[in-house]
This record gives structure tokens, C-alpha cells and sequence, in this order.
């Protein structure tokens, strides 16, 4: 009896002190919170403004918005070292946007984006070790090295698109492949307020509203288009009622619990054959427009940390738990630490993983055809394509 207690005991004393903390602590299994009202375009209702999170989703929510973070700025550290190159652009500050609207859909529906894409591949459900990869041009990247920040894909994740705007009418035409094979999955098709006065979105608008349908069109405003603020760009700033035609909603894209709702309702609406629906994610971004941006030419230093200070979405959603005893610190501070050792381990493999060869240059073009040959630079060169 006495050797039993003594292993217990023994076995306690090895575990962090904030563990043992944790384990013995009874939390709450859920909790209701009220939500910002929604601004509403064409729409008698809009969703909620009360929400129950439960302790689970919780600490999901917050483990991903942490993942986020932490390998963006890792990413950030990588391209400073001369590691990654090329085009990059950052999302930290906008992880409520990702994780709240795969909170809102099924792995079933489809995404597509443009070139702020780390995150979305990330809620996709690719790890952070491809992403990473990716952006260093390895072999082990979800791309195989050769998409890079702006071109990674996942199954029902169709990028990742470096050209302004364009990916709108190819997330209509998702919508519309989803209509005619007869299934009941929608399409996010994300934007951001820079790329909202491009002509082709408003081709798209029409089209998606004449046949009805089921893609939510999705304006992530994070307050300016490269160094360009919506004030001096557009004419009217309320982006959710650009549609016209299309009903439209303004969300807190700095609350994911707003998020989340916002999006099955307007998933819901898609679902019931009503057409397309806009959204309009109200979000801000901490690094500059790309990594040649330093971001603090058109807007000051003060207004990122008050952004920060009040506004981070990792807060709010912390805050939110600790004080409905859906979470401790000490237990979101696991979280933490466990969320930076993935992400070293992540930067070790995708600086250590060898980068593609020549060879597999023209390889992947498409998904499962026979082999053939590709032309190079020139008539001579020619490369094999693998499927």
C-alpha cells in the first residue's frame, strides 16, 4: 500500500507544477457570450449576437490562431535571414478571419484566396511543416518547392493567386461546379478591400447572382491596399454592400466567435438556394503590406499597437476563456509552448529538407495524366512531366 502511494506521489512530482494544476481543476464545458451585431445589407435577419463556445472548441480555436502567429513570425525570421525569397505577405493579426471561417463550414466546401494565403493553408488542413517548406523551396513543401507564399494548395484549398483579383470569378466558378454536380457545398472566395474595385469581381457578382449560386464572396478589409488606405482608394468603404443585388453582412473580423457565426449563417443562406451573399471581414494586419513593406510609412506605430492592445484576436479570445473558466493561464501557456517547439521543429526541417531537382521542373502540371515532355526555356530543352 505504502509503494503504491509513494509511485502516485512520485508520479506527481515529476509533472509540472502547472499540470498537476490543470488536471485538478474543474473548468466550465461551455459558455454563452454576446457577440457584435452584424451590419446588414438586403438581409431582414442577420445571425446571432449570442454564442455558446465550448471549452473544446475553445482551446482548439486558440491552439490554431496561435499556430498562425507564432509561423508567420517565424516566417517573418526566415526572410530576414535571406532563407525565404521572393513575394511573402503576412497575415498575423488576421487569424480570426482563417480560423473562424473554417469554423463555420465543412471540410467538404471549398476555399480560395489570394496571395495572404499562410493561414487558410494552414486551417485547410495542411501542417506547418509543408507550409514552411513551401516557403523555402524545398522538396518536403505542399507545392513540392515550387509554388512558394502566394501558390499553396490543399484538398478543396485551391490557392494561393498572385494576380489582383483574379481568383473571383474562379471561386464562382467552384460555386458553379458545386451547383451542377448537385452537391451541397459552398465556396469562400476571399478578396481583400485593394483588389474590391476590380472590374472582374463585379462580373463575377453578376454571374453568381443570375445563377444563383452558392458562393459567399468574402472582402477581408484590413484598412489599406498596400500602403493605400479604403478612405483614399474607394469612393464607398461599405464593402458588404458592394453587391448591389447580393445581400451583404459587415462582421468583426477581430472576434472569431463573430466569425464563425456570421459564416454558417451565410453558409446557410448558399445552402438554401437563396444565390451568393458578401461579406465583409473587418480585420487589420500587424506586418506591412509584403516583406518590402515596412508598413509604417502610411499609418503610425501607434495605431498597430492600439490595434494590438485592444483589438488582437488572440486576446480577446484568451480573455474571453480565462474569464469564463473555459481555460487557465497556466494552461493556455502550455499551449504556448507546445505551439513554438512545432514550429521550430517545423523551420529545422524546412531549412534542412533538400530543394527539388531540375529534373522535376516540369513535373505536377497535372494531376493523373500519362508522362510527356515539356518544353524548356527553348525548342531544345524539353523536360519530362510526372503526374
Amino acid at each position: 500500500m505504502l509503494a503504491a502511494v509513494s509511485r502516485v506521489l512520485s508520479g506527481a512530482a515529476q509533472k509540472p507544477a502547472s499540470r498537476v494544476l490543470v488536471a485538478s481543476r474543474n473548468f466550465a464545458n461551455d459558455a454563452t457570450f454576446e457577440i457584435k451585431k452584424c451590419d446588414l445589407h438586403r438581409l431582414e435577419e442577420g445571425p446571432p449576437v449570442t454564442t455558446v463556445l465550448t471549452r473544446e472548441d475553445g482551446l482548439k480555436y486558440y491552439r490554431m490562431m496561435q499556430t498562425v502567429r507564432r509561423m508567420e513570425l517565424k516566417a517573418d525570421q526566415l526572410y530576414k535571414q535571406k532563407i525565404i525569397r521572393g513575394f511573402c505577405h503576412l497575415c498575423d493579426g488576421q487569424e480570426a478571419c482563417c480560423v473562424g471561417l473554417e469554423a463555420g463550414i465543412n471540410p467538404t466546401d471549398h476555399l480560395i484566396t489570394a496571395y495572404r494565403a499562410h493561414g487558410f493553408t494552414f486551417t485547410r488542413g495542411l501542417s506547418v511543416r509543408e507550409i514552411l517548406a513551401e516557403l523555402t523551396g524545398r522538396r518536403g513543401g505542399c507545392a513540392k518547392g515550387k509554388g512558394g507564399s502566394m501558390h499553396m494548395y490543399a484538398k478543396n484549398f485551391y490557392g494561393g493567386n498572385g494576380i489582383v483579383g483574379a481568383q473571383v470569378p474562379l471561386g464562382a466558378g467552384i460555386a458553379l461546379a458545386c451547383k451542377y454536380n448537385g452537391k451541397d457545398e459552398v465556396c469562400l472566395t476571399l478578396y481583400g478591400d485593394g483588389a474590391a474595385n476590380q472590374g472582374q469581381i463585379f462580373e463575377a457578382y453578376n454571374m453568381a447572382a443570375l445563377w444563383k449560386l452558392p458562393c459567399i464572396f468574402i472582402c477581408e478589409n484590413n484598412r489599406y491596399g498596400m500602403g493605400t488606405s479604403v478612405e483614399r482608394a474607394a469612393a464607398s468603404t461599405d464593402y458588404y454592400k458592394r453587391g448591389d443585388f447580393i445581400p451583404g453582412l459587415r462582421v468583426d473580423g477581430m472576434d472569431i466567435l463573430c466569425v464563425r457565426e456570421a459564416t454558417r449563417f451565410a453558409a446557410a443562406h448558399c445552402r438554401s438556394g437563396k444565390g451568393p451573399i458578401l461579406m465583409e471581414l473587418q480585420t487589420y494586419r500587424y506586418h506591412g503590406h509584403s516583406m518590402s513593406d515596412p508598413g509604417v510609412s502610411y499609418r503610425t506605430r501607434e495605431e498597430i499597437q492600439e490595434v494590438r492592445s485592444k483589438s488582437d484576436p488572440i486576446m480577446l479570445l484568451k480573455d474571453r476563456m480565462v474569464n469564463s473558466n473555459l481555460a487557465s493561464v497556466e494552461e493556455l501557456k502550455e499551449i504556448d509552448v507546445e505551439v513554438r517547439k512545432e514550429i521550430e521543429d517545423a523551420a529545422q526541417f524546412a531549412t534542412a529538407d533538400p530543394e527539388p531537382p531540375l529534373e522535376e521542373l516540369g513535373y505536377h502540371i497535372y494531376s493523373s495524366d500519362p508522362p510527356f515532355e515539356v518544353r524548356g526555356a527553348n525548342q531544345w530543352i524539353k523536360f519530362k512531366s510526372v503526374s
